[in-house]
């Protein structure tokens, strides 16, 4: 146990989160040593409390993904985007055709292969307006995003779990734990080959 003691991870949050997703996640990397950052978008407030889609249980959140420089990023070894309805929340932006504080905060991840990025679940639609993190990438998500993955001119695999290099994608929310093991094993082999 703990063989990821001093590893960070940051899970990108927002309301109608998959609770049971969330709170394994929480348990799952402590009992690595994993240091969890739940982070959001605070719209200029100290912190945000979340609700969860099945139960509305209350989360707060109080770390801004908003003005983290590339170094602050390069500091998680790697970055999630959870299931549920996160992802249609966070690539909420103002303007259209702009790219909201989340989806532009993994746009430079995916820039960064020493960052894994985990992405499950609906977490694809928060790459939508940046199709090329995941063009020609096999990838995985839920039923229902098949279509859009395909038109981002990713591979779709229909698989619970896919790994490809810096990126690995799951299924749905209720195979977060295949998901999380997944990540785990990746970081674990990263820390053991530096």
């Amino acid at each position: 146990m703990a063989e990821l003691r001093g590893a960070r991870v940051a899970l990108l949050m927002e309301s109608d989160y998959f609770e049971p997703e969330i709170f394994y996640y929480q348990r799952r990397f402590a009992e690595e040593g994993v240091r969890l950052t739940l982070m959001t978008r605070l719209w200029g407030q100290p912190q945000i409390t979340f609700t969860g889609h099945e139960y509305r249980a209350p989360l707060a959140v109080d770390q801004s993904l908003e003005g983290l420089s590339d170094d602050d990023l390069r500091g998680y070894d790697a970055v999630i985007v959870p299931s549920g309805m996160v992802a249609d929340r966070l690539r909420f932006s103002e303007k259209p055709r702009d790219l909201s504080p989340a989806t532009e905060l993994m746009q430079r991840a995916f820039a960064m292969p020493e960052v894994l990025k985990g992405v499950i679940c609906h977490g694809m639609w928060l790459l939508a307006k940046v199709p090329q993190t995941v063009r020609g990438r096999p990838v995985t998500c839920h039923n229902n995003l098949v279509g859009d993955v395909v038109n981002m001119g990713a591979e779709y695999r229909d698989e619970d779990v896919v790994i490809d290099g810096d990126l690995v994608t799951g299924r749905s929310g209720a195979h977060a734990h295949l998901f999380a093991r997944a990540l785990i094993g990746e970081l674990t082999a990263r820390r053991a080959a530096s």
